[in-house]
């Protein structure tokens, strides 16, 4: 380990925001990243615990404590080696993974937890820097080819790991960037889509094709994929999103918050928005229904578009300040999580139900919500109004979307309308065809997602070769 009484010497130091005055200005990342010395005092803070509990609270089982140590002793290359070993794309995950590993380090029973995330982030921003992440090209060629539907991190992490035991590994993406909601749902603000970019680029130098702005199941047929590939790996997310089917739904403003992103996302990265309908807060009342992630980024990107008000309503019962570590620890806590777009000024409001979308000439003017108790009960009397010139809904996302190539498949689904598959081989109930990330678990987190890519690379590979000298 490191330092042995680090964790006894040194507080907890995080990576800082620029002024919310000043980033709302731009879509550009603004975080701060430590210094090199912070951050090898950061990492003297692992305690070398001797069960590390970070490995499992990790969905890809980062090595924590050992790249903690190498950072520690200055051996960042290593330190990079090792992260990469369990996880193909650290420099997404260290931007926009809220950090379970965290919330399971030891430290945090009766202290703050080591800065996981940005060590981690730190590793890999100085492993492209210095010149050390290069295309690891295969040695020789299996000919067996692969067709990956889906270009979301599960089916990055799957098509990378594919490429480098020597498989042929075709990508296909119905937009005309690889990404899915890395590119398309998370705002420029928390990652900038250049470090997609640079990933593409090693990959297709490892021998992944990409082909853009082809649909499965519209352009292309599953059966065309069935006879001209070994395998096919569906990675198409989970797209479906949750709706709320009240009165007044139809009214012009009221959209789904994965109608809203993209389209910033596609102006921020010089891509034709193709829509009769550009969806924009600025000079608007704006409110997000649904408390999670994406609700935060609709709030980020509402105010960044010169929304006069944003407002977020969850019906959930406001969580508590903070967790009681001694009960909730290992696990991911239920907690008041106040994100960095909050800060840049929304209301948000807790334990309201919206029961009617008002309108005048067809556009909605307001929202009527009434406060629930804690069985989502409405509070007689309770009711009240919300100005709304622009309503975001972002309540999650229900199943993939079953129409087109997965119904064209005849695929199993399971109760909650995902593709059926196991995670044990990742195969679906049709022949050579797999499943994973969001697709097969329904709507996680991209860390979920590699971690699936990744052990749907390994059950593909065994099925085609025998045999595998690739992780799980």
């Amino acid at each position: 380990m490191g330092k042995v009484t680090g964790f006894l010497e040194i507080d907890r130091t995080d990576r800082k925001y620029a002024p919310a005055s000043d980033r709302i200005r731009h879509y550009r990342e603004f975080v701060i990243p430590l210094s090199e010395e912070a951050t090898r005092d950061q990492a003297a803070r692992c305690m070398n615990c001797g069960i590390p509990y970070c490995h499992n609270g990790c969905p890809v089982n980062n090595q924590i404590p050992d790249w903690n140590d190498l950072v520690y002793k200055g051996d960042w290359k290593e330190a990079l080696g090792n992260l990469h070993s369990t996880n193909n794309f650290p420099e997404f995950t260290g931007r926009v993974c809220p950090a379970p590993c965290e919330a399971s380090c030891t430290l945090n029973l009766q202290d703050q937890p080591v800065t996981i995330k940005s060590i981690e982030c730190a590793i890999v921003d100085r492993g492209w820097k210095e010149g050390w992440i290069k295309p690891e090209v295969p040695a020789k060629k299996t000919g067996k080819r692969v067709a990956i539907v889906g270009s979301g991190p599960a089916g990055l992490a799957c098509a990378q790991q594919l490429a480098r035991a020597g498989h042929d590994v075709h990508v296909f993406e119905k937009n005309a960037k690889a990404g899915g909601l890395l590119r398309y749902g998370i705002p420029d603000f928390k990652m900038e889509k250049h470090f997609i970019d640079r990933r593409v680029g090693q990959m297709s130098v490892e021998g992944v094709t990409f082909n853009y702005n082809t649909h499965v199941g519209v352009d292309v047929s599953a059966e065309k994929l069935l006879a001209e590939f070994d395998a096919v790996v569906l990675a198409g997310g989970a797209e479906k999103p949750r709706d709320l089917p009240i009165s007044g739904r139809e009214l012009h403003g009221v959209h789904f918050a994965m109608d809203f992103l993209p389209q910033q996302n596609r102006r921020v990265g010089k891509e034709a928005v193709q829509t009769n309908e550009p969806i924009l807060a600025n000079g608007k009342h704006v409110v997000v229904i649904g408390g999670g992630d994406t609700g935060s980024d609709c709030i980020g990107t509402s105010v960044r578009q010169g929304a006069l008000s944003v407002t977020q309503l969850e019906i959930m019962p406001k969580p508590p300040e903070k967790e009681n570590k001694l009960m909730t620890w290992p696990d991911w806590p239920l907690k008041l999580r106040t994100s960095s777009s909050h800060e840049e000024g929304a209301e948000r409001d807790f334990a309201v139900n919206t029961v009617e979308f008002i309108g005048d000439n067809g556009a909605v003017k307001k929202l009527r919500v009434t406060r629930v108790d804690n069985m989502f009960q409405p509070i007689a009397g309770s009711e009240f109004d919300l100005k709304a010139d622009l309503v975001l809904l972002a309540m999650g996302f229900v199943a993939p979307v079953q129409e087109g190539l997965l119904s064209s498949l005849g695929l199993k689904f399971d109760p909650r309308g995902n593709v059926a598959a196991d995670t044990v081989a990742y195969k679906s109930s049709a022949e050579k065809v797999f499943a994973c990330g969001d697709m097969r678990r329904g709507q996680s987190l991209v860390v979920w997602a590699i971690r699936e890519g990744r052990q749907c690379a390994h059950s593909v590979d065994k099925h085609l070769m025998g045999a595998t000298v690739l992780p799980r």
